[in-house]
């Protein structure tokens, strides 16, 4: 499998993208305006103990308070690691007597802010290296579970072994197969060295940040690179040089595989059309079937369907096709959108066991390719497969996106009948209590086109109804879902509210026909309002200068400048 790095650096934003066989499976992105804050170390104070929850709240100096789980409060859980280890079980106590309020606490952040929630943080840090994850307050040796080989592991945890001391804990990562104890304990010389720098900081005001995690390109570098990659392409001469620096100490046989290339990488890897269609719900697959995603705070559902793809011999192979391909896709884009959390996924109903165990098989090969920790649970009666993904940080779509403001995030608004009808029940009750003989509404086009009528038959019935002379003003800048309604005291104040122009304005009009009655005029249109353009029949098609001479209820008349 072809796998390459490419990374892309502007002063706004650092994109490092990782594809296989030219295809992006991995996107890491980090703004000058949106810093990570997972990783970071602060000094906070305890503003609140909240023992039905069993956790606590820690002021940190951020816009919300962090959130501390009594299992992140205590030794005994290696929250902070991204590796998959078998973490040391402990009893757990009362969060009461573990913190105070106003007590002051060294945390690291674990969970990025999301939504309504603050960052959730622990106090047992960690600090990652090349080769292994320090835990100062753990005393516990462990192994990523992805080493395999049990004399491998075991020569691994003993020179880890080895190296800590004084109550030090360490994970041995992924990546040290094959290293060698020098190499080992390198690293853990510069992490000891790092952890007692942080420790001996100065206590200054509390809260404080008083370690920050590396950046974007610096982690990935410590983190990503390993043998398997063929390519790393940079833009950047800056970042070219650190990576080769990084590649010499730590990774020699990656270092000729570094190139930099000053383009647009983004644009010729087609990054930024594979970025847009992971931000969307539906995802087609080769075959023509494809996969629906719907994402909500607690889980996210994956449905898999036939789509346009009809196969070419049985049902069951249709379906088992369909289903393998939905399955190597799913992996991707839980990978590619940093979907954490519950995972159900709907495959398409298999009556044969040895299909529905080739799905199953497959999917669980494709997620051995991620490097976030992920749970296949099984199928359920109801033929759903789920899986849980550790989730430590906002995924694609919460970074990229915000909620719409019109919709708050549901995704509909209300449709133009349901609008209509609203707005209708609105004049009503303002026509029971106003004096004003005269209503002005305003509304989106297709909201007024209802409002009014075939030929204008309903805005008569509206007016016999209310006994008001009503103006309805259809504005392609209104949204769908929005309606003004003004009480209107005689119709000079009307001249002046519904007409889009004003006497003596000079504006920048289109001629779009020539007058019926006079082909030597024509008519411009303002959000529906007819400007009469004397001697305007000359310019159809045309963007002309005129000032208005004079406003009427539903027109206005006005002459070309400068004749």
């Amino acid at each position: 499998m072809f796998k390459e790095i490419v990374v892309h650096i502007t002063p706004e934003e650092t994109v490092v993208a990782v594809l296989e066989e030219h295809k992006l499976v991995e996107i890491y992105i980090e703004r000058s305006l949106n810093q990570r804050l997972v990783g970071n170390i602060y000094r906070g104070k305890v503003a609140n103990v909240l023992p039905g929850m069993q956790a606590a709240f820690i002021d940190i100096g951020l816009e919300k308070n962090a959130f501390l789980y009594v299992e992140d409060a205590f030794p005994g859980r290696v929250t902070g690691s991204e590796e998959e280890v078998d973490e040391p079980q402990q009893v757990r106590p009362n969060i009461g007597d573990l913190l105070r309020e106003g007590q002051t606490i060294t945390v690291q952040v674990i969970k990025e802010p999301f939504g309504t929630k603050g960052a959730r943080v622990t106090t047992n840090i960690t600090l990652p290296g090349r080769y292994l994850v320090l835990m100062p307050t753990l005393n516990y040796i462990g192994v990523s579970r992805r080493i395999e080989g049990e004399s491998e592991r075991n020569r691994l945890k003993a020179i880890a072994g080895e190296l800590c001391r004084d109550g030090i804990g360490a994970i041995v990562r992924t990546v040290a197969a094959g290293a060698n104890a020098d190499e080992l304990k390198e690293d853990f010389n510069s992490l000891y060295k790092l952890w007692q720098k942080i420790k001996n900081r100065p206590t200054g005001a509390t809260p404080a940040l008083i370690h920050r995690d590396l950046e974007l390109l610096e982690r990935v570098l410590r983190d990503i690179l390993a043998e398997d990659i063929n390519r790393i392409l940079v833009n950047s001469k800056e970042a070219y040089q650190k990576t080769q620096e990084f590649a010499e100490i730590f990774a020699p046989y990656l270092k000729y595989k570094i190139v930099l290339k000053e383009a647009d990488l983004l644009k010729e890897y087609n990054i930024p059309a594979q970025i847009e269609q992971a931000l969307k719900r539906k995802v087609w697959l080769d075959c023509g079937g494809y996969i629906v995603i719907d994402q909500v705070e607690a889980l996210t559902v994956i449905d898999v369907n036939t789509g346009k793809y009809v196969g070419g011999t049985t049902l069951a192979d249709t379906v088992l096709k369909t289903n393998l391909e939905a399955a190597r896709e799913i992996a991707r884009q839980l990978r590619l959108r940093n979907i954490g959390g519950i995972v159900i996924i709907d495959f398409i109903d298999m009556n044969d066991n040895g299909h529905r165990e080739l799905v199953l098989e497959t999917l669980e090969q494709e997620l051995k390719k991620d490097r976030t920790k992920t749970n296949v649970l099984g199928i359920t009666q109801l033929g759903l497969v789920e899986l849980t993904r550790k989730k430590s940080c906002q995924g694609l779509g919460s970074m990229l996106q915000k909620d719409c403001p019109y919709c708050q995030g549901k995704g509909k608004v209300l449709s133009e009948e349901t609008v209509s009808l609203k707005a209708k029940r609105q004049i009503l009750a303002t026509a029971e209590y106003t004096q004003a003989p005269i209503l002005l509404v305003e509304a989106h086009p297709k909201v007024a086109a209802l409002l009014v009528g075939s030929g204008g038959e309903l805005l008569n019935q509206l007016e016999q109804q209310t006994g008001k002379k009503i103006l309805v003003r259809g504005l392609s800048s209104i949204h769908l879902e929005e309606v003004k309604l003004t009480q209107v005291q005689n119709e000079e104040q009307l001249g002046e509210l519904a007409s889009p122009v004003k006497v003596g304005e000079i504006l920048q009009v289109k001629v779009e026909e020539p007058l019926a009655a006079n082909p030597r005029d024509g008519i411009a249109r303002i959000d529906g309002y007819i400007i009469n353009v004397t001697g305007g029949g000359a310019y159809i098609g045309v963007e002309i200068p005129v000032e208005i001479t004079r406003v009427n209820r539903t027109s206005a008349k006005a002459r070309l400048v400068n004749s």
